[in-house]
């Protein structure tokens, strides 16, 4: 994906209407609800929008949404891309480029995940201090966009300490019971093995998920402050490990979601 492509697909949804918004709002799965909340200027479909990819999980809607949040104006995707749904790291981050062109300050990113820390139960939220990536490319990789930020970015601190403290006082606001840890980002699409759980312990994952690191290195190299709260959907118990279906974290999902809206409309009010 190049330079022109990415201010092709600007410059159509600056057409569309989406203009100067600073807060950025990645949705993850099941966690779609907060559109409710948002004062809807206009939407359009990822599959109407010039080199786009289009979601292919059927919990994400795949449409681009331009309103208002707490008064701050916000473009949010209510549905991601996944390297396991066959794009290539650059079509994954695309979005969080295009969202930087538009003049976005701020990016807020959602995901659901599996809970590795056994202290922190299923239906809670964990706010990423850190992460550890096991996909096996980068969305960096390539030809650099000196534009867009240096070759090698600096990533020790890769989410936010402002926008995390403002998370955090949030949580103490709204009465959300907020942890923190790190996320470990695997390939997918299928869930984890009694003896990857295990793995993943050992070297330091406190929640494992599939997505939300290359968006958060795109951000990194474009220093676009971001943060993410994961929702807790499953505990991975590897000693007492029950098959989990899809159902399942999508129910848990939309129950935590209440704790995770709460947060982001707060920090959009105090930004």
């Amino acid at each position: 994906m190049n330079y022109q492509n990415m201010h092709e697909t600007a410059n159509f949804l600056k057409e569309q209407g989406f203009v100067n918004p600073v807060v950025g709002i990645i949705l993850g799965t099941g966690l779609g609800k907060l559109v409710d909340e948002i004062k809807i200027l206009k939407k359009v479909s990822y599959s109407d929008i010039p080199n786009f990819p289009v979601s292919t999980v059927e919990s994400h809607k795949g449409v681009l949404i331009f309103g208002e949040l707490e008064g701050r104006k916000i473009v949010a995707m209510q549905g991601r891309f996944h390297y396991y749904e066959g794009y290539s790291m650059q079509q994954i981050t695309l979005p969080v480029r295009v969202m930087k062109l538009l003049g976005v300050e701020t990016l807020l990113i959602s995901n659901a995940a599996g809970a590795v820390n056994l202290n922190f139960q299923k239906g809670s939220l964990m706010l990423l201090d850190d992460h550890i990536s096991l996909l096996p490319e980068n969305p960096l990789t390539g030809k650099n966009i000196d534009e867009l930020g240096p070759r090698f970015p600096d990533m020790s601190q890769p989410y936010d300490e402002q926008l995390n403290n403002l998370m955090k006082n949030a949580a103490i606001e709204e009465k959300v019971t907020l942890h923190e840890g790190v996320y470990i980002s695997v390939p997918g699409p299928n869930l984890e093995t009694r003896a990857e759980y295990r793995y993943l312990k050992i070297i330091g994952a406190d929640a494992v998920g599939m997505s939300t690191v290359p968006e958060v290195i795109v951000a990194n190299h474009m220093q676009l402050p971001c943060a993410c709260v994961s929702v807790l959907t499953d505990e991975c118990d590897p000693e007492h490990l029950h098959p989990v279906s899809l159902q399942e974290i999508l129910d848990v999902a939309a129950e935590a979601e209440k704790g995770m809206i709460k947060l982001f409309k707060n920090v959009c009010r105090s930004l």
